[in-house]
């Protein structure tokens, strides 16, 4: 079994040392009016891949898939009902195979769950990870109004990514800091990426 698995995006392995370590649980915040979901499908290409959505139909992540240009794998796709949404994504990570990715997009609905229950099933998926090496992303909405137990998340999540967007005079710049990473090194700043079509690192404007 690999030390390091690839998230699939080349840029972030270089920063992270060739990738995270097998086990690991990843919170990835993004903006819900961003293109922080171009990560998410380009994280299933190195892995099988479960990716459980808990608010869009299968059908529409599949078509989401189908219609994106960045590259990807072939993920099975599960819906999360919203009704005992811990139980449900619990059955269905527990079957995934050795070296697996499991996605959660995103992980707000199990987020609004009893503290207990959501740090339970967030030591049963990090448990279950490194039985199997594999990685777990919980894809975590930044609106600016967080869940209830949005500081939970942070706290028990091995690595955590933050996706930052702004605008200035017209031109949107999107960055992607590693505020966490244990039992590793997180980069000291922050990448600089271009979310046309894909996961890229943007050269246009070096600013620091």
């Amino acid at each position: 079994m690999p030390s390091r698995l690839s998230t699939g995006v080349d840029v972030l392995d270089r920063e992270l040392g060739g990738g995270v370590p097998a086990g690991t649980v990843v919170a990835y915040e993004a903006p819900p009016a961003s293109q922080g979901e171009l990560l998410l499908y380009e994280l299933t290409r190195p892995r099988p891949t479960l990716y459980l959505t808990t608010n869009r139909t299968e059908q529409a992540v599949r078509d989401a898939f189908e219609a994106t240009k960045a590259p990807t794998g072939d993920p099975e796709i599960g819906y999360v009902p919203g009704a005992d949404s811990l139980e449900n994504a619990r059955r269905a990570f527990r079957s995934v195979p050795t070296e697996s990715t499991v996605i959660v997009d995103p992980a707000d609905a199990l987020e609004r769950a009893d503290r207990s229950r959501y740090e339970n099933f967030l030591n049963e998926l990090a448990n279950h990870m490194r039985n199997v090496g594999g990685v777990a992303v919980l894809h975590c909405l930044d609106s600016g109004h967080e869940t209830p137990l949005r500081g939970t998340t942070e706290h028990m999540a091995d690595v955590v990514f933050k996706l930052r967007v702004s605008e200035d005079n017209g031109d949107i710049e999107s960055r992607l800091t590693v505020s966490k990473f244990r039992g590793g090194t997180a980069p000291d700043s922050s990448i600089k990426l271009n979310l046309g079509e894909r996961v890229q690192v943007d050269t246009s404007r070096d600013i620091a």
